[in-house]
This record gives structure tokens, C-alpha cells and sequence, in this order.
């Protein structure tokens, strides 16, 4: 099996890298997704959520609402943003990296020849790239991001811009990851040139899996 990182900044379009190797035959997980199912009521990261950020961060339903949530931690008070993201990090990344782990482990004993991609945002960061055999990096142009973030939330360009910039502030730029990657995919230009992007990677690790 071949375990890939596949890394990025916010809205650069490693859901949509994910995608396209998940239609080439890749076993695909976001740990965004893990994440989401890991901050449901009754779970224990819901209930540290909540006992670190408090109920303002709830929908009516008892749900966490994640944008509210993001406010809060994602802060642009540099005096008290980078303590808050730590704090959510320290309760959500150790049960998600182990939810990565058993599922690159399940997945290699049900398929040897595999090639398992965790979607990820925080890899560097959180200094899990030797986790992974290869890291597999997304780009794109700086602008881009705010588009399609705007255009996917249905949000103003200024807000977008403001909701990236809060993001960002807890990524390592892209020039520091492109450098720790084995690959780049630069998703600056259309899907298609994208997919071609993917395709050809995907023929590459193919020969190295086997």
C-alpha cells in the first residue's frame, strides 16, 4: 500500500484533487469529515468542544455550528487567535489522526496494491508528514481562494477574503509546503487541466505501488 498526504491551504482545491483520485480508483478520506462526525453530540470532542467554547457555539438542535466555531477560534485578535486554534487543535487533531491511522491500516489489509489519500489541511503543521509515504501538494492563485470561497458559501468577496485571511493565519504559506511536498498540483487553471494534473500523478504512484 502507498499512504499519500494530500495537503493544502483553505480553498485551494484539495477536495477537488481528492475527487479526481478517488474516480482513478484511490481510497479517499477528509479528515474534515472525521472531524464532523467526531464534533456530534454524544461524542467526546463534542463535549470538549463545547467545555472549551461554549454554548454560543451550538446551533438551536445542540449541534456544533462549525462557522460559528471557526469565529471563535479562527479569531483576527493576533492576542488571543493563536492560543484559541491551538486549543481547538488539542482537542480535535489526536482522535482524527487515529481515525486516519485505522482507516490506512483496514484499508491496506483489504487492498495491499492500495493507494490511500487523507485529505488534509494541517499535515505540515501538525508534523504528521512522516505518516505518509509521499505528500502530495495543492495550489493555487492567491485570489482564487476567495472566489471560490464566496462562490461556494454564497458569501460577499469581502467576506470571504476576511474568513480566509483568519484561516490562514493557522496554515504554513504555500512557498514552505510547496517545498516539503514530493508533488504540486497546481489548480490555478480549469478542472480539466486539473484532472490531467491528477491522471498523471495517479500513473505515477501506480509504478511505485507496484
Amino acid at each position: 500500500m502507498l499512504k499519500i498526504g494530500l495537503t493544502g491551504g483553505i480553498a485551494a482545491g484539495k477536495t477537488t484533487a481528492g475527487n479526481f483520485f478517488a474516480a482513478l480508483g484511490a481510497y479517499v478520506i477528509r479528515a474534515d469529515d472525521i472531524a464532523h462526525d467526531l464534533m456530534k453530540p454524544g461524542e467526546l470532542v463534542y463535549r470538549e468542544i463545547v467545555r472549551h467554547f461554549g454554548n454560543e457555539i451550538l446551533n438551536a438542535d445542540k449541534t456544533v455550528n462549525r462557522s460559528r466555531l471557526a469565529k471563535v477560534a479562527f479569531s483576527l485578535d493576533s492576542s488571543t487567535s493563536a492560543s484559541r486554534i491551538e486549543e481547538l487543535n488539542q482537542i480535535v487533531h489526536p482522535p482524527v489522526i487515529q481515525k486516519q491511522e485505522q482507516w490506512m491500516k483496514e484499508t491496506g489489509e483489504r487492498d495491499p496494491r492500495a493507494i490511500a489519500i487523507v485529505e488534509a489541511a494541517l499535515i505540515l503543521e501538525a508534523n504528521l508528514e512522516n505518516h505518509f509515504d509521499k505528500l502530495v501538494m495543492v495550489t493555487c492563485r492567491p485570489e482564487q481562494r476567495a472566489e471560490r470561497w464566496a462562490a461556494g458559501r454564497k458569501i460577499s468577496i469581502k467576506n470571504a477574503r476576511l474568513e480566509i485571511a483568519r484561516r490562514l493565519a493557522a496554515q504554513w504559506p504555500d512557498e514552505v509546503k510547496i517545498k516539503a511536498a514530493d508533488y504540486v498540483i497546481n489548480n490555478s487553471g480549469t478542472l480539466e487541466e486539473t484532472r490531467r494534473q491528477v491522471s498523471d500523478l495517479y500513473e505515477k504512484l501506480l509504478r511505485i505501488v507496484d
